[in-house]
């Protein structure tokens, strides 16, 4: 796994088998989204991007959250790329379930080996 430098408080980037990794940490509230925002676009700007957001370190989320991985899930498939979510947070998992974005973008439970790697 290559990783890059954290851009921001609240956002790892790193480079895992293929797959651009948006490690989001912390407090993800309108403040961090909009320190996000930027990073996200340049990483879903090529087209086939295979990314992955994972939520595993993030221990408050909320709509400006949900607006980050709307946004992403929009501009992954308009580039023909791939989206898979990371989150294991179960107040997470349930807001995601309550505002119905889990049925675009499913969760996946997984956790990360002692290399780091998804």
């Amino acid at each position: 796994m290559q990783q890059e430098a954290s851009p921001t408080p609240h956002l790892r980037v790193l480079q895992d088998r293929g797959h651009t990794v948006l490690e989001l940490r912390g407090e993800v509230d309108i403040a961090a989204a909009m320190e996000i925002i930027p990073h996200l676009d340049r990483v879903t700007a090529h087209p086939g991007v295979r990314l992955v957001v994972d939520l595993s370190r993030v221990e408050f989320f909320d709509c400006s959250g949900l607006r980050l991985l709307y946004r992403a899930r929009g501009r992954v498939l308009d580039q023909g790329g791939e989206l898979l979510l990371v989150c294991t947070h179960p107040l997470t998992l349930r807001v995601l379930k309550v505002t119905g974005l889990a049925r675009l973008l499913p969760p996946c439970l997984c956790i990360r080996d002692s290399s780091g790697s998804v």
